[in-house]
């Protein structure tokens, strides 16, 4: 199933960090924060401003950004996780050197 956000929504999957387990101590899935670092998986076409002009979006599909925890909607499409967030949620885009 292909998903097409509307305006200036992002689709995302969040990017899962590696675990660490010191002491013997494993954390379970429903204690973790949610990771803050997405992969943009779809875009919008952009909001339209005051003068009816389409702003066009600053993200790019493939690009990685970072979130708030609590940042969008969470949905699951065919069994993957996806979080949904306007542009303006969007702390970040990490560019990679």
């Amino acid at each position: 199933m292909q998903v097409k956000p509307l305006y200036d929504r992002v689709l995302l999957k969040r990017i899962e960090t590696q675990e660490e387990v010191r002491g013997g101590i494993i954390i379970p899935d429903t204690a973790k924060e949610k990771p803050q670092e997405a992969e943009v998986v779809a875009i919008g076409d952009g909001k339209i401003d005051d003068d009816g002009k389409r702003v066009p979006m600053t993200v790019a599909k493939g690009n990685r950004v970072l979130i708030g925890k609590y940042s969008g909607t969470d949905i699951k499409i065919d069994d993957v996780d996806y979080t949904i967030v306007r542009e303006d949620e969007i702390l970040a885009i990490i560019e990679k050197k």
